[in-house]
């Protein structure tokens, strides 16, 4: 689908509002006026690139955000707890444009209709190349999440995403989900597939015995003659977020003292910029922004947080800018820095969508794509049912894919109660759109997927949602561990996020009668990251029951009910939509 003239220029005016420079736009024509989104002027002489979360999407895909991003204690009202129009008052877009559609979830079936899909390899290896073309020395950097999230990721233990990015020109990267596929593979592809060609870094992994560091802390590139350090920071949470077993060997955490020795150490060597290429989550990476000197940036990721604008945060040595880039491959970050007399003295931030309408796939990519899918092709494109209500999945408390994979956890499994994680991954469907084998794996494709039934009192289940909502909404960003809040089938129950911890949970309630705390109760849940429910007999794969439960809807899939807990003290909260 192409955009009229008028709506390239309703982009001008928000894109404008937002110090995106976007050039003359105003007598752009229709077909060369979607070129003039990307054709951003050069500015200082070090330019990063910036990419995270893509979570395996190789395709154009759909993407809803938040319409539920609570901050709490100091975060609360800030950003990236900002949602909807109140995010779009924060940053100067206009409500209806283009931009406000790529950053927010307002009017979004409509608006996905309208300005069509985001993001796919091909289309960002087409935006990458301009960029760097226009800025000789250019860095593109990969802030993780990227081998994981798909059936080809999954099926070719992510070979797929490895080809992909070194094809795509990844210079460097660090990781969390990467972790899932096991420390020998992980290794294996550092080692061989990236030597000599991507740097994985990770100042903050560590072998268990010695402590080793496992990966390169950092890299020192130059850039234009301006030697500029990147350093790692893994996801900090891997071990808990995960199954320990993935990672046996090796001890991960924030480590800000280690971050601040690796830091002095590049200053040492003579890097005039450093840079954190982050999987902290934009919380942590704020506070992380306020306690260690001498970061001139950090690029962040994990929280999958859309920020169109580098947020400056002072610390005892000076200003960091601390900025996310959003997730699936539908955002870019540009960072254009200007290096004087040795230190950062200006910059230009810019958070690119990718529109895939309005960006020419790279041909090269697309051959390696098609390559990749064709052995799949027929499995990938089985069609499951078509959905006749939007399916979602992104948001601090449910979204309809996560009812859906309750629905069919307890039907499939005779259960009262469901339990999903609270995973920020996974694409969007409209209604009327067929869920493909496919699609039904961008939400289930994990490398731990069994699927279980377990017995658990009322006390517990309590105490299950306290710890999850702690872990989510603890005031202090280095105790929140990653993800959104448990998805919760059957049973409701009302949450107060600002209270304190082991407080937040009430009126827990199913079938309409109060969850009796000694009672015990079918519980039906998926990935779990104990090691031996892998092992339990008859356990089998989520996306087993899954794809049963849809054959057996008879072709259609109905509209979920979302049964979202009642928010206690949220009214007016700037992280919620209306």
């Amino acid at each position: 689908m192409n955009l009229s003239k008028r709506e390239f220029l309703q982009v001008l005016g928000s894109a404008s509002a937002a110090g995106m420079a976007l050039g003359p736009w105003a007598e752009a024509e229709a077909a060369s006026a979607g070129q003039a989104l990307y054709e951003l002027p050069r500015f200082g002489n070090v330019s990063l690139l910036h990419m995270t979360d893509c979570h395996a999407q190789l395709l154009p895909i759909r993407f809803r955000e938040p319409s539920v991003n609570l901050g709490v204690g100091a975060m609360q009202g800030q950003l990236p707890h900002l949602v909807g129009e109140t995010l779009l008052k924060r940053v100067g877009v206009r409500p209806g444009t283009p931009l406000a559609h790529a950053y927010t979830a307002l009017d979004f079936e409509k608006a996905s209709r309208r300005y069509g899909k985001v993001g796919g390899f091909a289309h960002l290896a087409t935006l990458v190349k301009r960029l760097r073309a226009s800025r000789p020395g250019a860095l593109l950097l990969d802030g993780g999440d990227t081998w994981q999230g798909s059936a080809t990721s999954l099926w070719t233990n992510a070979q797929d995403m490895v080809d992909a990015c070194k094809l795509l020109g990844v210079d460097v990267m660090t990781g969390h989900w990467e972790f899932t596929y096991g420390m020998e593979r992980v290794k294996e592809i550092v080692e061989k597939d990236f030597a000599g060609k991507v740097d994985f870094v990770a100042q903050n992994v560590k072998t268990n015995d010695f402590g080793d560091p496992v990966f390169k802390p950092y890299v020192i590139r130059e850039i234009n003659g301006v030697p500029v350090a990147i350093v790692g920071q893994a996801f900090p949470y891997t071990p808990i977020a995960n199954p320990r077993y993935l990672v046996a060997d090796w001890e991960f955490g924030i480590q800000d003292e280690n971050l601040q020795r690796q830091v002095d150490e590049a200053r040492g060597k003579g890097a005039q910029l450093v840079v954190v290429l982050s999987h902290n989550g934009m919380d942590v990476d704020l506070k992380m922004a306020s306690r260690v000197r001498g970061i001139d940036a950090i690029l962040g990721g994990h929280t999958h947080d859309g920020v169109p604008m580098a947020v400056p945060v002072k610390n005892p040595g000076g200003t960091t800018l601390v900025t996310n880039a959003g997730s699936n491959g539908k955002f870019l970050g540009v960072l254009d820095l200007e290096v004087k007399d040795g230190k950062l003295a200006d910059f230009r931030y810019r958070l690119l969508p990718v529109f895939s309408n309005l960006l020419p796939a790279d041909a090269e990519m697309q051959a390696l794509i098609d390559k990749i899918r064709a052995p799949y092709a027929d499995r990938l494109a089985q069609p499951l049912a078509t959905t006749e209500g939007l399916l979602y999945r992104r948001g601090n408390f449910n979204g309809s894919w996560d009812q859906l994979l309750c629905d069919a956890l307890m039907d499939t499994q005779g259960a009262e109660i469901a339990f999903s994680p609270g995973f920020r991954w996974g694409t969007s469907l409209l209604p009327g759109e067929v869920i493909t084998r496919e699609l039904m794996m961008d939400q289930l494709a994990i490398t731990y997927p069994y699927a279980t039934l377990t017995e658990m009192t009322g006390e517990f289940i309590k105490t299950v949602l306290e710890d999850v909502a702690d872990n989510l909404f603890n005031p202090d960003p280095y105790y929140q561990q990653g993800g959104d809040m448990v998805r919760v089938g059957g049973l409701s129950y009302a949450i107060d996020p600002m209270a304190r911890a082991g407080q937040r949970i009430h009126d827990m309630r199913l079938g309409g009668k109060p969850l009796d705390a000694a009672k015990r109760y079918k519980v039906a849940g998926w990935a779990p990251v104990a090691e031996e429910a892998r092992s339990q007999p008859g356990v089998k794969p989520v996306w087993e029951h899954v794809e049963a439960w849809l054959r057996a809807q008879g072709g259609k899939v109905k509209p979920r009910r979302l049964n979202t807990p009642r928010l206690i003290g949220m009214a007016g909260n700037p992280g919620v939509m209306p």
